[in-house]
């Protein structure tokens, strides 16, 4: 049986540039590059992983609807895009809540909305921008697929390294820089590694670097199915318990709020010792880990 193979026309293009450019010897050049095993494939985006993208494509469109109607809120008609943008983006979100309780994305959201910065929308782009983890066997792979690699200039004895290439997933890059920013004002270990670039590096490079950092912890959660080391157990039980009520209770298996957010944490594999939280002067309980034990038994 045939094998079909989706090629990287950027890298194609650099392997075998001709000043004869016709079909026949595009092909001709291409059967070669086939036969040496020098084609250099694209991985082919299962169906999942499109209608995701489809889904993230969506809101980002709606989002720059919804700006530039407020940017030119002068009439009652602009006041009923807002209204009915709004009412899609409502729509879009309960679905991307959804989509968070349907294989495979189950399996790898806990991981990411447990990170600093890391809510629904953030954490779906990044696991639809990715697709599939293994697809790159460490976390330099990961972070040149988003662009946020430094470009490198070696001649000769010289080895200088330059800006970001940016050749990659721009959404990808782009939510981890926004992500970049609330981990620097909310987390200790990120505002400390930001203080510390600025000291020798502008705001904004300091912001790309700290995105680039957490693509490396991205790579090593989803890779090793590992909670971050650094993660406030608290902010993360009330992320869950925030993922809870968005799903509702038919959305969570049955599980009631304080039993969803312990199978989180055994999950993550943290707060064990954890029995409530406290957000807004009001006590929030969580189950223990005894009890979720008792309802998977009984399942």
């Amino acid at each position: 049986m045939g094998r079909a193979v989706v090629a990287n026309a950027y890298q194609v293009k650099l392997i075998a540039a001709a000043r004869v450019k016709t079909d026949k010897h595009d092909a001709w050049s291409l059967a070669r590059l086939l036969v040496a095993d020098l084609i250099p494939e694209v991985w082919v985006v299962p169906v999942h992983v499109r209608e995701l993208r489809a889904l993230i494509s969506h809101r980002r469109r709606l989002i720059q609807i919804r700006t530039r109607a407020r940017n030119r809120l002068h009439s009652r008609h602009d006041l009923e895009t807002l209204d009915h943008v709004d009412g899609q983006l409502e729509t879009v979100d309960d679905e991307l809540n959804r989509l968070t309780t349907v294989e495979p994305w189950p399996r790898f959201y806990p991981y990411l909305v447990q990170l600093p910065g890391f809510g629904l929308v953030v954490s779906m782009t990044v696991l639809s921008a990715i697709g599939d983890i293994t697809r790159f066997p460490t976390a330099k792979h990961l972070t040149g697929y988003a662009g946020l690699g430094a470009s490198v200039h070696d001649s000769g004895k010289t080895h200088r390294t330059g800006r970001i290439t940016k050749q990659g997933r721009r959404e990808l890059r782009w939510v981890l820089v926004q992500a970049a920013w609330v981990a620097v004002n909310t987390h200790p270990h990120w505002k400390e590694q930001h203080q510390r670039l600025t000291r020798r590096k502008p705001t904004n490079k300091s912001i790309v670097a700290i995105a680039r950092k957490l693509l490396v912890v991205v790579w090593h959660a989803l890779t090793e199915r590992v909670a971050d080391r650094k993660a406030d157990e608290e902010v993360v039980a009330f992320k869950l318990m925030l993922w809870s009520w968005k799903l509702g209770k038919e959305r969570r298996g049955g599980l009631s709020t304080p039993q969803f957010v312990r199978a989180g944490l055994m999950r993550l594999e943290m707060g064990e010792d954890l029995s409530h939280i406290i957000r807004g002067g009001t006590v929030r309980p969580i189950a223990s880990v005894e009890e979720v034990l008792a309802l998977q038994s009984a399942a």
